[in-house]
Parts: C-alpha cells; sequence; structure tokens
C-alpha cells in the first residue's frame, strides 16, 4: 500500500531556508507525478509544486507563491521527493505533505502521511 513520510520540517527565521523529503513506498514511484502541497492555520490545502516523471515530460510547475523560491527534485533511486525552500516568509507557515498528483486529481484530497510542519516567524 501507498506509505508517503515527510520529514525535514522546522521552526525557521523569515528569509531562512528548509529541505524537506518525503519517501514514498508501495507504488511505482519512478513513473508518478509527485507533488507537495501544504495547509496553513485557518486555510484551505494549497498545492505548491508538482515534478512529472519522464513519461511526462520531466516537466516542474511551481504555484505562483512560491516560484523562485522553492525547488521541487526527485531521486527515483532513493524513491524521494525534495522541496527546497529559500527565502521563506511567514505566509509559508504550514504543514506540508506530499503525495501523488493522481491522487490529488481525484478531488477532496485529504491526507494521506502526517505532514511535517514549517513555521517561519
Amino acid at each position: 500500500h501507498v506509505q508517503l513520510v515527510e520529514s525535514g520540517g522546522g521552526s525557521v527565521q523569515s528569509g531562512g531556508s528548509l529541505t524537506l523529503s518525503c519517501a514514498a513506498s508501495g507504488f511505482d514511484f519512478a513513473n508518478t507525478a509527485m507533488q507537495w502541497v501544504r495547509q496553513g492555520p485557518g486555510k484551505a490545502v494549497e498545492w505548491v509544486s508538482t515534478f512529472y516523471p519522464p513519461g511526462g515530460g520531466s516537466r516542474i510547475r511551481y504555484a505562483a507563491s512560491v516560484k523562485g523560491r522553492f525547488t521541487i527534485s526527485r531521486d527515483n533511486a532513493k524513491n524521494t521527493i525534495y522541496l527546497q525552500m529559500n527565502s521563506l516568509k511567514t505566509e509559508d507557515t504550514a504543514v506540508y505533505y506530499c503525495d501523488t498528483l493522481t491522487n490529488w486529481l481525484r478531488g477532496s484530497w485529504q491526507p494521506r502521511s502526517q505532514g511535517t510542519q514549517v513555521t517561519v516567524s
């Protein structure tokens, strides 16, 4: 079954950096579009970034709110995706989740993992 384990969150000051990791298992990771989403306190879930597999052209997409500051990457040998976050802002405070694009597109997305908390002050 699908397992997603995020790590790397923490508390940083505005302008700081963090790198999140998500270890995945239970599916064909290398051929799956993976993404990060986040949910801030009292806010709706927000899509952050998607990394398509080679079959999808290895395209990368970012939300406008993070473009130029966040970098998504993946290591298919380790079944892991990453999110390098630079120039963090207070509005980036949220619980960050990774998931497959397929699950996101099903609608009414609910987290399948514990997420990792990022707090920017």
